[in-house]
């Protein structure tokens, strides 16, 4: 089920919401956990029992990790598990098809569905076992919380990503307030706009490039999709991220951001700092510094980094253009760290052309993770620069579609920055009026607006459903 949804909207929301008010106290996580298997359920049906089994298996390894004197053997069988699970859904196809490539054979490729929110529930699921490993947290011995933490609802489907250890407190005693409630409701109906009137209007203008042959499209067209698309992934996402983190506070939960305005970076890698940051902090602290992090020669810095990059890449995606796209970070943060050092210069001319130039490079990136191969991916970038004789700058089509879709780009570029929400909070600051009756008046009129959009039926797919 998607939060973008009639039926969650008015259906399944309202009432959760009623049965969790009217509930006592230590009943609750009873009738959260009783939701989201729910929710999940109508959503995934012939994969609800692969979620049980993830919950059951790692609450019995868990406590197996605490209790006997053989926790490598238990970590270890509750790593192959999740990992094992992953690679059956998500990579054993795209591996057959990689093996019958390189030798040459005819291994018959099986079709497997993804079960959605495969990646975020097994990432939480590995780090609580982890965590419990290494003594940053102590099993759960109550099957009921365990459950609630991995299948949460507001996160379960798309993040972020979740550490057992900052909401175990929030799990077992939480405070639930109208204020709370209020401010995680604005939350939800700003994420709720982000999504259904920036994030699906800005997938039209990324299709209508996307979908031309990369050899006819207009070098102003070309750069419009890539942009388009770099939006549509942000807004989809945050939006995302927004609902999912509103949802928590009117349930009592406080989640941590996972984005951070990345497009206003200064460099590849401080948009990693910014973008996706669950993910991030979640191969930083379970990956990257179990390797060794930066405090190890170069030769190894550089390969703890391309281990890191490469999983980032596959995590995605079993395809090529993932891969690739893993490997250009990786790229970009090596040549960051050891030949630019962008953070070292001090001059002002450098620093804006360096902050262009690394936008342009994470565009470039986004065109390959939108493609179905890296050979249609190239091309399209080579379309951004007018490498075919048949790219001219600009034409009335390309013309038409900014001019229909001009009020999309410009609110998606504005409010990819700061400047709006400082803006907001100077106001929100000084003047109750702005406060009290018009931004509840604008969040009312933007989220009805956007519901609109769902009644009539409008595409509304989310990106990150398929990781």
């Amino acid at each position: 089920m998607s939060f973008a949804n009639i039926i969650f909207l008015f259906v399944f929301l309202p009432v959760t919401l009623l049965l969790y008010c009217v509930s006592r106290k230590e009943h609750r996580n009873l009738v959260l956990l009783a939701a989201s298997l729910v929710f999940y359920a109508c959503g995934e049906p012939r994969f609800f029992f692969i979620m049980l089994l993830s919950i059951l298996c790692n609450y019995y390894l868990a406590l197996a990790i605490e209790r006997f004197s053989w926790k490598k053997l238990f970590l270890c069988l509750s790593i192959l598990y999740n990992l094992g699970v992953l690679f059956l859904f998500k990579y054993l196809g795209f591996s057959v098809s990689a093996f019958n490539f390189l030798f040459h054979e005819n291994i018959p490729v099986m079709e497997i569905a993804l079960p959605v929110g495969i990646s975020f529930y097994t990432f939480q699921s590995m780090s609580y076992v982890i965590d419990v490993y290494w003594n940053r947290v102590k099993a759960e011995h109550n099957i009921l919380n365990l459950g609630l933490y991995i299948s949460l609802f507001p996160q379960l489907v798309a993040g972020p990503i979740v550490r057992y250890h900052s909401i175990e407190r929030q799990i077992k005693d939480r405070i639930f307030t109208p204020e709370l409630f209020g401010a995680g409701a604005k939350r939800f109906m700003c994420g709720f706009c982000k999504k259904v009137l920036l994030a699906n209007n800005l997938a039209n203008v990324a299709d209508c490039f996307f979908e031309n042959p990369s050899m006819e499209n207009t070098v102003v067209g070309a750069w419009a999709g890539a942009v388009s698309f770099s939006l549509q992934i942000y807004y989809d996402f945050s939006g995302y991220s927004d609902m999912a983190i509103g949802l928590g506070k009117m349930l009592g939960f406080e989640f941590e951001e996972n984005f951070n305005y990345p497009y206003i970076s200064k460099s590849v890698s401080e948009f990693w700092r910014r973008w996706h940051i669950s993910l991030s902090g979640w191969f930083r602290d379970y990956v990257y510094i179990p390797l060794g992090g930066s405090r190890v020669s170069v030769p190894r810095h550089i390969l703890n980094l391309a281990v890191v990059w490469l999983l980032t890449g596959l995590w995605h995606g079993a395809n090529y253009t993932f891969l690739m796209w893993g490997f250009l970070y990786f790229v970009a943060l090596v040549a960051e760290k050891y030949i630019i050092r962008p953070e070292r210069k001090k001059s002002r001319c450098f620093t804006v052309v360096y902050r262009l130039l690394a936008l342009a490079y994470v565009n470039f990136g986004w065109v390959l993770f939108h493609s179905d191969n890296v050979r249609a991916g190239i091309s399209y970038c080579l379309s951004m620069i007018g490498f075919y004789p048949g790219n001219a700058v600009i034409d009335l089509p390309t013309i038409r579609i900014l001019r229909e879709y001009s009020v999309f780009l410009a609110i998606g570029i504005l409010f990819a920055t700061p400047v709006a929400s400082r803006l907001s909070g100077k106001l929100t600051g000084k003047l109750l009026l702005v406060e009290k009756y018009i931004l509840p008046v604008l969040y009312s009129t933007g989220f009805l607006w956007a519901v609109s959009y769902l009644i009539l039926g409008a595409h509304n797919p989310f990106v990150y459903f398929n990781f």
